[in-house]
């Protein structure tokens, strides 16, 4: 007996051991990645940081921002550093769903119908101004969005794991557009707001960018693959260990009611934002060398984890009032828990 109690304690320290081990190199994975995309992408800490927790969370993310941003750069770029390959779909108003998906095509040789991949099969999909179609080519995204495959004609078809949709919408366009469905934008994990870079981060986009280089080059040139697909899945896995105590489950869980009966707002938020705050939170704390999460990895993702899962009221919106305000009053007003954390 003694020796099985001796046994049983080695064990579990052994495995302690270990777990410290695999979050300090999910922190080292996460900082060499950060580090990379500063080579070329300059700025824009929320995208960066809300972008990374969505793809080792399995999510996705909706970006809203001006033209000229640099989302193209910065989804090939984080590509390039992840060993991910690379597509984009252009939306327009004449774009069909087997546009998105892929078809059967008649193979002459053979005389049988091929299934012919669309843009979809591929890691980081960069889906921009994705509110410029129509509702029926948006829903060709949900099934795929949500469980990582295409079905056409009964048939599934696996997407390649990990698999992140990086879309984009115009906030000051209104012609030619089309409101997303509550339940497509309900499948983002999170939403960004990219706004104008500071000036000083302004002055080094124009210094890295202005010499006409041709991208391609540069991508091969002066970045590093830091990883891989494979070991993507294999922390995304391991960050469903994290530990997240019952009072800061409850805690997630106010936060998110809270949003149902807030003045300001028209509509709250689902039980899919909690989800979010849960899963981003664990992934979080790993990104910081943690193998428990705080109510600090929480309030660190509100913001993109639930603005676009809330309806301003109309009287609200008449006062001017902002979600991100309002959200940030709300969590305020919430007694952060003691002993989250044990």
């Amino acid at each position: 007996m003694r020796f099985a109690r001796e046994f049983t304690a080695a064990s579990l320290i052994h495995l302690v051991t270990e777990e410290h081990e695999y979050m300090r190199n999910t922190k080292e994975l996460f900082e060499a990645v950060s580090a990379e995309l500063s080579k070329l992408f300059i700025g824009q800490d929320e995208l960066v940081l809300s972008t990374l927790v969505a793809l080792f969370s399995g999510g996705h993310v909706l970006i809203e921002s001006l033209p000229g941003m640099g989302k193209t750069l910065f989804v090939r770029t984080l590509g390039r550093i992840l060993g991910c390959k690379f597509g984009r779909i252009q939306f327009t108003a004449d774009l069909m769903p087997s546009d998105i998906t892929g078809a059967p095509l008649l193979d002459v040789r053979t005389q049988e119908f091929r299934f012919r991949p669309g843009p979809v099969f591929t890691q980081l999909l960069l889906a921009d101004e994705i509110n410029r179609s129509p509702a029926k080519t948006h829903a060709a995204l949900l099934e795929i969005m949500q469980e990582f495959r295409v079905t056409v004609d009964g048939t599934s078809h696996p997407l390649q794991r990990p698999f992140l949709v990086l879309a984009t919408q115009n906030p000051i366009e209104s012609e030619g557009t089309y409101n997303l469905p509550e339940a497509q934008l309900d499948r983002f994990m999170f939403k960004v707001v990219i706004s104008y870079p500071q000036e000083q981060e302004e002055e080094r986009i124009l210094t890295l960018h202005s010499q006409q280089k041709d991208l391609n080059r540069r991508l091969e040139a002066e970045l590093q693959t830091v990883t891989s697909p494979e070991e993507i899945m294999q922390v995304t896995e391991a960050n469903a260990e994290v530990r997240i105590e019952p009072q800061l489950v409850a805690y997630i869980n106010r936060l998110v009611r809270q949003t149902r009966s807030w003045p300001s707002f028209h509509l709250g938020a689902s039980p899919r934002a909690g989800l979010a705050l849960m899963q981003g939170a664990r992934t979080l704390a790993a990104f910081r060398g943690r193998d428990y999460a705080t109510p600090d990895d929480v309030v660190d993702i509100v913001l993109p984890a639930m603005r676009h899962r809330v309806i301003m009221s109309a009287e609200a919106e008449v006062e001017g009032l902002k979600v991100d305000t309002e959200l940030q009053a709300l969590v305020r007003s919430i007694e952060v828990p003691r002993g989250a954390v044990s």
